[in-house]
């Protein structure tokens, strides 16, 4: 029973409380409590022969609210000393029926022709960088919730993945780039080494947006028209944002002020906690302190 409750969470994203009422509510089926429903979660699964093993599995699983697969599961057990393989990790996550998110896809596009003035494309698919402040990117991502939008405008760090700073408002306006700028130059003094890689959004070819990135030295980069792999890297990190706190788990927002909260939130664990296979099992600002020193 627990375990089909915990497959119930997963599918639909809804709490816990939430699957106990509505199973109270039908004599058909067998009533759980909850801490009947942890009790039985805490018990090692029969045929599986390392109980300490699942339990810490489970720990990592739950922690990271279901955003880690085997892969990343692995790495983080590695990461604290645990000698272990990815098919024993697989075969154990099978058995008690943990499985990572799956992702969906829906884009927000800016593009409304030709406005202003485009830049070349600088990047060429070749997204990744040896250092932090070499290579940047951004786009806009689109929230629906309940009749209403949110925009979220972050900056990417090529180097590791890292949001270097982002922008949430109900309109994506110049307001919002301009806000993830000054947000980032702030922080980052040194970027004329830095290539900053968008698409052919509107807000890409304004000239205040161009004349931010002049007065700090940056070089602006775009991608062709029509070529959505060329932004892969947004793409990516939007893909994964969406799918791990908010596609299928929409009801857990009552209005844009909670959303924003937790992308908020879900930002600071992806660049301090979420760990990347590309990066070997580091995190994003674990990867960028190492580039630092290296």
């Amino acid at each position: 029973i627990a375990q089909a409750i915990t497959e119930l969470r997963q599918t639909f994203g809804v709490c816990l409380e939430y699957v106990l009422t509505v199973i109270s509510k039908r004599k058909d089926l067998p009533q759980i409590a909850r801490s009947t429903y942890y009790d039985a979660l805490a018990r090692p699964v029969k045929g599986i022969k390392h109980p300490e093993l699942t339990s810490k599995v489970k720990e990592i699983y739950q922690y990271h609210k279901g955003r880690y697969g085997y892969r990343r599961i692995v790495l983080q057990l590695l990461k604290e000393g645990w000698q272990v393989t990815e098919k024993q990790i697989r075969y154990l996550m099978h058995k008690i029926g943990l499985k990572g998110l799956r992702r969906n896809k829906r884009k927000y596009s800016s593009y409304k022709g030709t406005i202003g003035k485009l830049a070349p494309n600088l990047i060429h698919r070749n997204f990744f960088a040896i250092r932090p402040d070499m290579k940047w990117y951004t786009d806009i991502s689109e929230f629906h919730l309940n009749g209403e939008k949110l925009y979220l405008s972050p900056i990417l760090d090529g180097c590791g993945g890292e949001i270097v700073s982002y922008a949430i408002s109900r309109h994506p306006n110049m307001d919002l780039v301009l806000s993830m700028l000054n947000k980032a130059f702030a922080k980052h003094k040194a970027l004329n080494a830095c290539v900053f890689h968008t698409d052919q959004g509107c807000q890409y070819q304004s000239r205040a947006y161009q004349r931010a990135l002049e007065l700090h030295g940056i070089t602006q980069s775009m991608s062709r028209k029509g070529n959505s792999m060329d932004d892969g890297l947004m793409e990516n990190f939007f893909g994964l944002l969406k799918t791990e706190m908010f596609y299928d788990q929409e009801d857990k927002y009552h209005n844009l002020q909670e959303l924003a909260k937790a992308i908020e939130e879900y930002i600071k664990y992806y660049n301090q906690e979420r760990i990347k296979s590309r990066l070997k099992g580091l995190t994003p600002i674990e990867y960028r302190n190492q580039a630092l020193v290296s």
